[in-house]
């Protein structure tokens, strides 16, 4: 069963964020708290979203974060999908697949024009996951990050311009 998330699903969440950073051997670079996730899901004006999928039980197994952009090409907003996880005992089950197909559903429903998400070039499992299902991968874009001391200095130079 995949739902939208709840204030209660915050904690196992922030858990299975961890554990992807573990996987994706980064395992201290998770500085986020489940008090952040939950303030950024649940506050006043969320701007992150999060749906759960559920193990027959009903324990939480999986998840998908996700945000809004848009595409001045397209003139239309898209999902861009942050994480996707389902926790390792319940991967090949389905889990992942249902959760982008929600989030199809929702960009169908919304008349957003995208989906779309990374991943590291070397996890073939989720790479060979994501074309199975239609997706391609952008080999012409590369991505840029300006974080830390870059970031401070970048907005600093804002401040002399």
């Amino acid at each position: 069963m995949i739902r939208d998330a709840t204030p209660h699903d915050v904690h196992a969440i922030h858990d299975m964020i961890v554990e992807l950073a573990v996987y994706e051997k980064e395992p201290d670079a998770v500085v986020a708290t489940a008090e952040d996730l939950h303030q950024h899901l649940f506050g006043p004006e969320p701007a992150l979203f999060a749906h759960v999928a559920q193990d027959d039980t009903g324990n939480v197994v999986g998840f998908a974060l996700w945000f809004l952009n848009y595409s001045t090409w397209l003139g239309k907003h898209g999902i861009y999908l942050e994480d996707l996880y389902v926790k390792q005992e319940h991967r090949g089950s389905g889990y992942g697949k249902h959760l982008l197909a929600h989030l199809a559903k929702i960009c169908i429903e919304r008349g957003y024009g995208r989906l779309e998400w990374w991943v590291l070039d070397w996890n073939t499992p989720a790479r060979g996951f994501y074309e199975s299902i239609g997706a391609q991968a952008l080999t012409e874009w590369i991505p840029y990050r300006v974080t830390g001391s870059a970031l401070m200095d970048l907005a600093a130079a804002a401040e002399q311009m």
